[in-house]
């Protein structure tokens, strides 16, 4: 039997991450209200988590990562793949590669279509202008004056004026800003970086300014065993305490916001889910919510390399004397190579005109991927290689997180399932001749001398599919676990309310009918925004959207 700790909060939000720290920001405004934010990771002081272009180190880090894998992939030749996942407070916000997109408005559209009711980009246009404070200004399209500060990527070492008229020779279309009114083509890239050069992760945006407020109690370190239930009314939380399972009261609600892997599971070991699964485990069923960890959604990822006709790269900026100088120079100034993410371009295009939305997204990186510090004399440097990322935005595939026990301290089973379907394997290859094109376009292609992987021999459906099956990988955009809009395989709610039981939302990516076509940070902070809204009984009123321009 857990010992009653003699805590009581009205809010207990479970999950400091790009989600969970918005709610327990918002919430806690009310100086009438107390809240309570834990998360199992530790704190994000380190300063691997300050410095963008840091999160290549941060984010493979064991101290930072939770460095969860899937099961073996069945349609990926048995591989299981790595599935990075922020152990710090602010989640994956606080190792990611910081970029922001929102997806394209069709997505949000969809999940209306599908029952999402107050989910259309109307609908969520405002919670995204809510949360920016974008270098653009305040208009149609922006916010100014948010907690996250967005920012260019506008170094001058990584080919972007190239890359773009690279796309108008190759025949697509270039965008002034994706987040606009014309969400496709080629565009400079943004981050979430704020004007120090510092990450903006949800931690240093929402908590760290909320942390004066004595109605507000964060706790890091502490795991939550499951959710307590009374008859089908939630009442708190089970947690590790030092002396074994301790409960913790919540007077209103419990909002569970672990991510796309981790709330399903802790609804799943506090009896909600699929009965059969978890009677199998031993897990006494509270309610049978058939949805809870199916409809997996994730963004397969292809890499193509070519090797650089000259040194050209970004390599050129890893010699360790430019790094420790540049490291010096964003310490103090916040500027230099160190403030970025290395991205050339943002490529967000439709490899097949008849599309409704874009299928693609490239992700343009003037590096290899393999790179590595050198200096003359002591380490060699390597060959010069140009990267992009092949990123397959709207998978039909489906994907599933199961208990491996009723242990909470064993993580869940993942099977992303990716390129299950003859579509998602076809789109994969589209993209890479897709990718081909645009790199043997004048004058990106004046700077490459050939393909280094997977290599120009590699060119029939077949050989394509077996080069993607050994190597792709994932954005790390987990979705989808415990959707809205999917009828009777809902888990949740327009609201977010956990359906059938009381007292209970699920706030955070899990509750995404689909995945949006693009990186689902600022996706996941919108959420934040809107669950705390819904939690207070009031929302934003829908946007006046202008006519969307369409790509040329």
């Amino acid at each position: 039997m857990a010992e009653q700790s003699g805590d009581c909060f009205d809010y207990i939000v479970v999950g400091a991450g790009s989600s969970g720290c918005v709610v327990a920001a918002r919430l806690s405004e009310d100086a009438g209200t107390n809240v309570l934010l834990l998360e199992a990771g530790g704190r994000d002081e380190h300063p691997y988590l300050k410095m963008p272009l840091a999160f290549l180190k941060a984010m493979p880090d064991p101290r930072f990562n939770w460095t969860y894998m899937t099961e073996p992939e069945p349609n990926l030749d048995g591989r299981r793949l790595p599935l990075p996942r922020g152990k710090v407070m602010g989640g994956s916000s606080s190792i990611n590669g910081m970029f922001a997109m929102r997806g394209h408005p069709g997505d949000y559209d969809q999940w209306a279509q599908m029952g999402a009711r107050g989910w259309s980009f109307a609908d969520v246009l405002p919670y995204f202008r809510k949360l920016e404070d974008s270098w653009r200004g305040e208009g149609t399209f922006h916010g100014k004056g948010g907690p996250v500060q967005i920012k260019p990527i506008d170094l001058d070492v990584l080919h972007h004026e190239r890359m773009m008229e690279t796309a108008e020779a190759a025949g697509f279309a270039t965008s002034e800003d994706l987040c606009g009114d014309q969400a496709e083509g080629f565009a400079r890239g943004e981050m979430t970086v704020d004007s120090r050069g510092r990450r903006v992760s949800a931690a240093s945006a929402y908590i760290k300014p909320a942390l004066g407020r004595r109605n507000l109690d964060v706790r890091s370190g502490v795991l939550v065993h499951r959710v307590v239930f009374e008859g089908k009314r939630c009442v708190g939380v089970e947690i590790e305490g030092p002396d074994g399972p301790q409960v913790i009261r919540a007077r209103k609600e419990v909002i569970l916001s672990g991510g796309a892997y981790n709330s399903p599971h802790l609804l799943m070991l506090s009896g909600v889910g699929p009965a059969a699964h978890l009677k199998e485990h031993g897990v006494a069923v509270v309610h049978d919510s058939p949805g809870v960890g199916r409809n997996l959604q994730e963004h397969p990822t292809a890499s193509l390399e070519w090797n650089s006709r000259e040194p050209v790269t970004f390599l050129n900026q890893l010699r360790w004397d430019r790094i420790a100088l540049n490291a010096l120079r964003w310490a103090v100034f916040g500027t230099g190579p160190m403030a970025y993410q290395v991205n050339s371009c943002n490529v967000v295009i439709r490899t097949r005109p008849e599309l409704e939305r874009p299928d693609l997204q490239i992700m343009v990186n003037p590096i290899r991927f393999d790179a590595q510090t050198w200096f003359p004399g002591i380490k060699a440097v390597q060959e010069h290689v140009f990267w992009a990322g092949l990123v397959q935005l709207h998978p039909e595939s489906r994907g599933w997180v199961e208990l491996k026990s009723a242990d909470p301290r064993e993580v869940a089973a993942v099977t992303l399932n990716i390129l299950d379907t003859e579509g998602d394997r076809a789109q994969m290859r589209d993209a890479v001749r897709a990718a081909r094109k645009i790199y043997g376009t004048a004058p990106m292609a004046d700077l490459l001398r050939d393909e280094r992987t997977p290599g120009a021999q590699v060119q029939s459906d077949d050989e394509l599919d077996a080069y993607i099956r050994a190597s792709c990988y994932v954005a790390q955009h987990p979705v989808g676990t415990c959707a809205m809009g999917m009828g009777e395989q809902s888990v949740v709610d327009s609201e977010l309310r956990v359906i059938g039981v009381q007292g209970l939302r699920v706030a955070d990516a899990s509750i995404m009918p689909t995945v949006p076509g693009g990186n689902t940070n600022l996706p996941c902070i919108m959420v934040g925004e809107k669950a705390a809204d819904l939690i207070k009984g009031r929302v934003l009123p829908a946007a006046e959207l202008p006519r969307r321009r369409e790509a040329a």
